[in-house]
């Protein structure tokens, strides 16, 4: 679903080209290296200095829906060797953060790099085929979500990264969740592709997140927290009494995807729209201070104003009849990727919103002979 019909194919192409070359290959701006080792790269969080799940998860998506095998690898080969726990509690989870040089920061996994992983490598199996290890991509996106639904049965000491009730957990030791870890468009394709034993298990996982997300959003600014219990509540954590931050943006854009994926949801379509309609009514909200989910102001900058621009805009694919759409829609176009050392989350929203809203964020799948 291509927002910008106006545009001709030879403009959106160059546009997404130019992001992704002030990702990958720019020197003033990129955030993709090389190494340590020859045949691997990694993607740092400029902001931060470390290389996450996150963004390696996030810079394998980019490349597979770029064609571009030679950066996937390169990125797969860096997580495998330097973030993938071989034994322990941890087995088959990924460290979270790591130096450039593989050295580890945390040794607990953040199960959004997990999902992200998983789906890439489904996606490369279905784009460009199967391949001996370490490059065996299919059975490695199903190795992940069996430890991610498994971890008690397979490890000693392990816990799982979603709990019976099909909530995604922020880390797997918590019993709360994080909004932006819910994809239900991710979860309908793991129906597909994962082992067939679980196929029930992800099905349902799109449901219940699609019923988390609606409970999470307030009803009226359509805003979730970062960070939110069982029921969607927000919770407050490291001290910080925050909850519409960074995390939190990314709800717009999964609720956008999974609306051009799966078509419209009612229930999304009005998250969307709420929320759309109050950040334009309140534009100190996307370049001064966070808020609460109500529209209180918190004391706290914005730390990432074109991640949310860029999410809010992504929202417009669940809001087709929203009387502000073309107004994010427009603002967005006009936006260019971020520059400074807050560049690398900013740019990685941007770069995905770019697709979705121009209809470039597809599904791989082989076609049926």
């Amino acid at each position: 679903m291509n927002l910008y019909p106006e545009k001709t194919a030879e403009v959106i192409d160059a546009k997404i080209a130019q992001a992704f070359h002030a990702i990958f290959e720019d020197e003033e701006t990129r955030f993709y290296f090389e190494g340590p080792d020859a045949d691997c790269g990694y993607m740092m969080d400029t902001g931060n200095l470390d290389a996450r799940t996150e963004g390696m998860s996030y810079g394998m998506m980019m490349a597979v829906q770029m064609d571009r095998q030679d950066l996937f690898d390169r990125l797969w080969s860096f997580s495998l060797r330097y973030m993938l726990h071989k034994e322990g509690p941890y087995e088959g989870y990924f460290a979270w953060s790591v130096k450039p040089d593989g050295t580890h920061n945390a040794e607990g996994p953040a199960p959004d790099g997990e999902e992200y992983f998983a789906m890439a490598l489904f996606f490369a199996e279905q784009r460009w085929g199967g391949r001996d290890a370490p490059y065996d991509y299919g059975n490695q996106a199903r190795t992940i979500l069996r430890h991610c639904v498994h971890q008690e049965e397979m490890v000693p000491e392990g816990r799982a990264m979603w709990n019976r009730e099909h909530m995604i957990r922020f880390i797997p030791e918590a019993d709360f969740s994080d909004p932006s870890y819910h994809l239900p468009h991710f979860y309908l394709l793991f129906a597909r592709w994962a082992d067939e034993a679980d196929r029930a298990f992800w099905s349902e996982a799109a449901s219940q997140s699609r019923k988390y997300l609606s409970k999470a959003c307030h009803p009226k600014t359509g805003m979730a927290s970062e960070y939110a219990d069982e029921q969607g509540k927000p919770i407050h954590l490291f001290g910080k009494k925050i909850e519409f931050y960074s995390d939190a943006y990314r709800v717009a854009m999964n609720i956008g995807l999974d609306s051009a994926w799966n078509g419209e949801n009612r229930e999304e379509k009005t998250i969307a729209e709420h929320l759309q309609a109050f950040l334009l009514d309140h534009p100190e909200l996307m370049q001064e201070k966070t808020c609460m989910i109500q529209g209180e102001p918190a004391d706290i900058p914005v730390l990432h104003p074109l991640g949310l621009l860029s999410t809010t805009a992504a929202a417009s694919l669940a809001c087709p009849d929203s009387p502000v759409r073309r107004v994010w829609l427009e603002r967005f176009w006009t936006a260019e990727p971020r520059t400074g050392n807050r560049r690398y989350y900013d740019n990685c929203l941007y770069f995905f919103s770019l697709l979705m809203l121009t209809g470039r964020y597809r599904i791989w799948e082989k076609e049926k002979a």
